[in-house]
């Protein structure tokens, strides 16, 4: 299993990562993991603002469907194309191309709430 030092985790198993006034959201290798097969991908909330821990969209497995949730506050700038056709990428690439939007952070701040690898993989040793 794979943790990225360079992200930042949430409690619901999603993962961010900042790049300049910019921040690319998915699910981590843990999840996509336990979801199984991703087969399709369903986010709507592009050019919205969503608040911290507020659903932004919902990701399928053969067997499920899990709401995805938003680490920080932010506006959704952009959300993954490539996921249209395979929606297996976030298995495949959970951190590279299976990322799932790119948003503005708005609140800085709230990166400091989140996990650290460490403390992620702490969790789901639980």
């Amino acid at each position: 299993m794979n943790f990225p030092v360079d992200l930042k985790y949430t409690k619901d198993h999603e993962w961010i990562r900042v790049e300049g006034d910019v921040a690319y959201i998915g699910i981590t290798d843990y999840a996509q993991s336990e979801l199984g097969e991703i087969v399709y991908v369903d986010i709507t909330t592009e050019g919205e603002t969503v608040a911290k821990e507020e659903v932004f969209g919902t990701i399928e497995a053969v067997k499920t469907v899990s709401d995805l949730f938003m680490p920080v506050s932010g506006e959704v700038l952009e959300v993954n194309a490539e996921l249209d056709d395979k929606p297996e990428l976030v298995n495949e690439d959970a951190y590279g191309k299976g990322w799932l939007i790119k948003i503005s952070v708005d609140n800085v701040a709230e990166l400091d709430e989140l996990l650290s690898a460490s403390d992620y993989q702490k969790l789901i040793a639980k």
